[in-house]
């Protein structure tokens, strides 16, 4: 049964409200309360938004694929949560882009805010490391049972490993104390279900991939 995307959408929007009027509570700084300066668009702050958010909305695609893929209601439970979580850290991320007035796209290579050249998307589609190929996630549309409960835990266990990597790079980088509080929970809560996906998997016989 697919439950409506409506919910997601209503719950990123207030998300995305509440980011700004988090931002506006943090953007005082330091002992004279001067107003911490808006992140350029090429700062670690603004491409972790923009790079991540496009990371989070392939994981809500995933996790709404698999549940009508599989009748098992921990896996159904486990994407429901993933999908929930990760479309209002979206709605986070682009709320602040909109607050900060700055481009939700870039003509540079994603990762560059880490240091990283990841190659632009070519054929297979995966546009940065963790993510699901275009030839992955048709596969993942097809299976059904027990096939598309592991396949999925895999493709997410990779998917999360990605957005770990990419959650320390803003932590260690990013200048947004809003913007590290994040990704640190994102690198803890991700941790979490890697730990837990890798038990379901052994459930199922299957493991993670190298």
């Amino acid at each position: 049964m697919r439950r409506p995307a409506l919910a997601g959408s209503v719950a990123a929007a207030v998300l995305a409200a509440a980011a700004a009027a988090g931002w506006a509570v943090a953007s005082a700084d330091g002992d004279e309360g001067r107003a911490t300066p808006v992140p350029a668009a090429d700062s670690a702050d603004a491409g972790f938004a923009r790079d991540m958010a496009v990371h989070h909305q392939q994981a809500v695609e995933m996790s709404y694929v698999v549940r009508d893929r599989t009748d098992d209601e921990e896996v159904r439970r486990l994407a429901y949560d993933i999908a929930q979580t990760q479309a209002n850290q979206r709605g986070m991320l682009l709320g602040w882009l909109d607050l900060w007035e700055l481009p939700k796209v870039s003509a540079d290579p994603p990762m560059s805010w880490m240091g990283m050249r990841h190659a632009p998307a070519g054929e297979d589609g995966a546009l940065m490391p963790g993510m699901a190929t275009d030839a992955e996630m048709a596969r993942l549309g097809r299976l059904n049972g027990k096939q598309a409960e592991v396949f999925y835990l895999q493709l997410m266990t990779d998917h999360h490993r990605g957005g770990v990597h990419m959650a320390e790079g803003c932590v260690r980088a990013c200048e947004v104390e809003a913007g590290r509080r994040l990704a640190r929970g994102m690198v803890e809560g991700q941790q979490s279900e890697i730990r837990l996906m890798a038990d379901m998997l052994r459930a199922r016989g299957a493991a993670a991939r190298p």
